[in-house]
């Protein structure tokens, strides 16, 4: 999805990341991406270029880390991240007048450095805006005023994307018109 699902700056590349476990329009059946990504070094620089590709035994950890995360979405103070936070330790560190304050990982692995983009979310209050689609799992970024969205289209934006949103419009009106009937 594009358009209105991405999330503002680096927190695109976490919001891609978790969206490497999807559930295709196609087939209904959910697939992982995370291994195959894994693989193609190149194909990972080009959707991650601030993270550091990870090592073939760092999967296991990756496939974890996805889990929690997804789990925390929509949450201001997400309890699931406090574990990771401690075992992958972010640091804040002083900057310049372009980015004053950065949030740096203190180990270079994978796992770290999504979690300092994580922890820029956490600190701009931005991380309770990516929300999972209740239809197609998607992960995407609220741009609503009122933080209110809940799926991640009412149009299809894309040939692969789908309008979860008017889909569940037109069965919640189908379901009441049948209510009515009876």
């Amino acid at each position: 999805m594009t358009g209105s699902s991405t999330a503002p700056g680096r927190l695109e590349q976490v919001r891609t990341f978790l969206n490497t476990w999807r559930v295709p329009h196609e087939t209904r059946t959910a697939t992982d991406d995370l291994p195959e990504l894994i693989s193609d070094p190149q194909r990972w620089r080009s959707g991650f270029p601030d993270i550091p590709p990870p090592q073939p035994n760092e999967i296991g950890e990756l496939l974890d880390l996805r889990t929690d995360l997804r789990a925390a979405l929509g949450n201001p103070a997400p309890a699931e991240l406090v574990s990771w936070f401690a075992s992958h330790p972010v640091v804040v560190a002083v900057g310049d007048d372009a980015e004053p304050i950065r949030y740096l990982a203190r180990d270079a692995g994978t796992a770290a450095a999504l979690l300092a983009k994580v922890a820029v979310a956490l600190a701009d209050h931005r991380w309770a805006r990516l929300k999972s689609c209740p239809d197609c799992r998607n992960v995407f970024y609220d741009h609503s005023r009122n933080h209110s969205r809940t799926w991640c289209s009412m149009y299809a934006e894309t040939p692969d994307g789908r309008a979860c949103g008017s889909i569940a419009k037109v069965r919640n009106y189908r379901n009441r018109q049948r209510g009515n009937r009876e």
